[in-house]
């Protein structure tokens, strides 16, 4: 054991068979270097918990700084509820961030005033049963949970309880496993994982009242610069609005995990200028027309699609197909649009998907009538290339391993020929 360096004369001066003097003056000097010794930890401690808070909250400006510029922040609002919700989340942590500066700032004081210092050996006085104490931390939570409670409560009615107004764009979302549906009621359209809104600034009023539910599992639909989240359940219709202020691309996701997939159901939502979106309207409405070769008829009876759920004919019924004999042909090497149909037609691809206008009425995936109008697929796990469209075809897993789109085990040829007849869907 090393001797403390101020001990070293004490020690030499005790004779071997030393008298109680002097070994209490020996105990009692090596206790004030050990008392000092503590001092400096704490002081040392003291000065490095501070360091330490300063640090974070640098840390934690620098965060907010960085997560406001991003595509999927909460600080950065677009729209009504948004904003409000935002405006809510800064008055929480404003409450929050004084709450801790206060009760650090006490704990630092504490630590630093009432530390324990040299010579000290007496025990501090302790208090008891101080009423003021007791009243103040009894009353001012009490308080800080009533003002936020009613901080909340308001936005919570005025965003649940907003009035729809009678221009109102009326859309339902359907969630899948791992994709978004979206349904247009009012113009017929059916389109996937990328939304299309109307800007509704003050100049078109017109906000999207959404009506959301699931064909499968829980998942949660969430726009952060447009709108809080709102569960999307099976067997269950939740409600929703947004009203952007500005045209734009907004990014979202499912914040429900519904499954291996769920961080790639990804969406977008373009929020279109008036006229913008009565284009992408019309666009959308236009079916697409059978592929056939020279001298052949057409379908008798074209597939309207998934446009009208009313009107809808069972899937891959004699009445949407037609004479199946003879419309399948046999098809040859050659890769182009019409055998990537014939293709497409043959094999279990319109058991899953829709091609409005073909004999393709397939609604467990997703509808395919205007796929090349999109920028992504696979609710967004890659953008729409041919060769990413390609790929996609001939294993999904390849970009989302556990996606319920199964491999179908096609030559390379026959993944090129499928791919070609896709790129015309625009």
């Amino acid at each position: 054991m090393p001797v403390v360096p101020h001990l070293a004369h004490t020690l030499s001066l005790s004779p071997q068979k030393g008298n109680r003097r002097s070994k209490a003056r020996i105990v009692k000097v090596f206790a004030i270097h050990l008392q000092r010794k503590a001092s400096m930890r704490i002081r040392l401690n003291s000065t490095r918990g501070l360091s330490r808070i300063i640090a974070a909250c640098a840390v934690c400006g620098a965060s907010h700084i960085v997560a406001a510029s991003s595509p999927t922040s909460i600080f950065s609002s677009h729209a009504s509820s948004a904003s409000q919700l935002t405006n809510l989340s800064i008055f929480v942590l404003v409450i929050a961030a004084l709450i801790f500066t206060g009760v650090a700032s006490l704990l630092i004081y504490a630590l630093l005033r009432f530390r324990r210092r040299p010579g000290d050996v007496n025990e501090p006085p302790q208090v008891f049963g101080s009423m003021q104490i007791e009243l103040s931390w009894t009353i001012i939570p009490i308080l800080i949970i009533v003002v936020l409670f009613l901080g909340t409560a308001r936005v919570l009615f005025s965003v649940q309880d907003a009035p729809k107004p009678a221009g109102a764009l009326n859309l339902v979302v359907i969630g899948h496993q791992f994709w978004w549906e979206f349904r247009y009621p009012d113009y017929n359209v059916v389109t996937a994982n990328e939304l299309h809104i109307p800007v509704a600034n003050g100049k078109v009023p017109h906000p999207t009242f959404m009506k959301l539910t699931s064909a499968d599992v829980m998942h949660s639909f969430w726009v952060p610069q447009l709108a809080g989240k709102t569960d999307v359940l099976p067997n269950r219709v939740n409600e929703m609005w947004m009203d952007p202020q500005q045209p734009g691309l907004y990014l979202g996701q499912c914040a429900q995990f519904c499954g291996p997939q769920h961080a790639k159901m990804l969406l977008r939502v373009y929020v279109d200028t008036e006229d913008e979106f009565k284009r992408w309207i019309a666009e959308q409405q236009k079916a697409q027309a059978e592929i056939t070769p020279a001298g052949q008829a057409p379908l008798p009876q074209p597939n309207p699609g998934n446009q009208n759920p009313a009107a809808h004919i069972a899937p891959n019924s004699p009445a949407t197909r037609g004479d199946v004999s003879s419309q399948s042909p046999a098809i040859s090497s050659a890769i182009s649009p019409q055998n990537g149909q014939l293709l497409f037609e043959q094999q279990a691809c319109i058991n899953c998907h829709t091609v409005a206008g073909t004999v393709a009425n397939g609604r467990y995936g997703p509808d395919l009538t205007h796929l090349m109008s999109r920028t992504t697929i696979g609710a967004g796990a890659a953008e729409n290339t041919p060769g990413n469209l390609n790929a996609w075809i001939a294993d999904p897993n390849t970009f989302k391993p556990g996606t319920l789109m199964p491999a179908m085990h096609l030559s390379d040829r026959q993944n090129a020929q499928i791919t070609s007849y896709l790129l015309t869907l625009k």
